[in-house]
């Protein structure tokens, strides 16, 4: 049982919270709102003041929140987890940030003897859930090696591909490749109905072979359901392609791909639908085509 803070709990947070909490491990917890605090407080963790509060009780500090000022905030700011901290505490970041912002962050956090992995997760929130999250880690292995226990009792695989930064540049890469998923699930799925064939029965049709993937098993049911409740926002995916993109440019990678799909969620987020789950990609298509991808009744 470790002494571990968690700092965000969102549609993410909170479920992975919980999780730490059936492994039965001792929990801190801080957000800015007051309801999920105090959910995971009546599932057995103990509430925070602060960030500071936070770390001050904890030898492990957890933070999951929307972008990079965010962390920079509730790391490096007033009331921040470096003020409570004790040297030897261990931050993961699991929040989807800038690698650039995660190597800053860390190298504040260093000068105060706190070691720190950025740690971000796919799967969603069905896989927080679920606690079969994917985990891509980045940092020193020894420190790795301390908390892999923790980081497996709320995903199914913690890998650690490299240095500080490398977490969050493969969390970059992994969200290029959903959204353009998606994209071209919506693209043929448009295509099908447009041509009047039924798209579940594509979808039956084409699963097992080389276009089967994760994405379309996830998100074509509930396409077909019309359910675009999320998830994982398109506003949060445009704040990680946006970071995709900066990367990309910084390192000199042309990436039109990612360009293109970006495009389309802009389109998607000022016709008011930045809510949606990513999987309302497909509304892009269908309003231009004039149909809907749906279950025949």
């Amino acid at each position: 049982m470790k002494k571990i803070g968690f700092i965000g709990l969102g549609i993410m947070g909170k479920p992975m919270a919980l999780n730490l909490i059936k492994a039965g491990h001792n929990l801190t917890v801080y957000d800015i709102k007051q309801e999920p605090i105090k959910e995971v407080v009546a599932a057995g963790a103990k509430a925070g003041k602060s960030a500071k509060d936070v770390a001050a009780q904890s030898e492990i500090v957890i933070t999951m929140l929307p972008n990079s000022p965010d962390v920079k905030k509730a790391v490096l700011g007033k009331d921040g987890v470096l003020e409570g901290a004790k040297p030897g505490l261990i931050l993961i970041d699991m929040s989807s940030i800038a690698p650039l912002v995660s190597k800053e962050v860390a190298a504040e956090a260093q000068k105060k003897g706190v070691e720190m992995l950025d740690a971000p997760v796919s799967g969603g929130e069905p896989k927080a859930k679920d606690a079969t999250l994917a985990i891509m880690v980045g940092g020193k292995k020894e420190i790795f090696e301390k908390v892999e226990d923790v980081l497996k009792a709320m995903g199914s695989s913690a890998v650690l591909v490299g240095d500080i930064g490398s977490g969050n540049v493969t969390k970059l890469a992994n969200q290029v490749i959903v959204a353009l998923n998606i994209a071209a699930m919506s693209e043929a799925l448009v295509l099908a109905t447009k041509s009047g064939v039924d798209p579940e029965k594509v979808f039956q049709a084409i699963k097992g072979g080389l276009a089967g993937s994760n994405v379309l098993n996830a998100k074509v049911p509930l396409v077909l359901d019309g359910n675009f409740k999320p998830g994982f926002r398109i506003e949060l995916h445009i704040k990680d392609l946006a970071n995709a993109l900066d990367t990309a440019h910084e390192v000199g990678v042309p990436v039109p791909l990612t360009s293109g799909i970006m495009e389309i969620m802009q389109a998607l987020k000022v016709d008011g639908r930045a809510g949606n789950d990513h999987g309302g990609i497909v509304q892009f298509y269908e309003k231009l085509a004039k149909v809907e991808v749906r279950r025949q009744k």
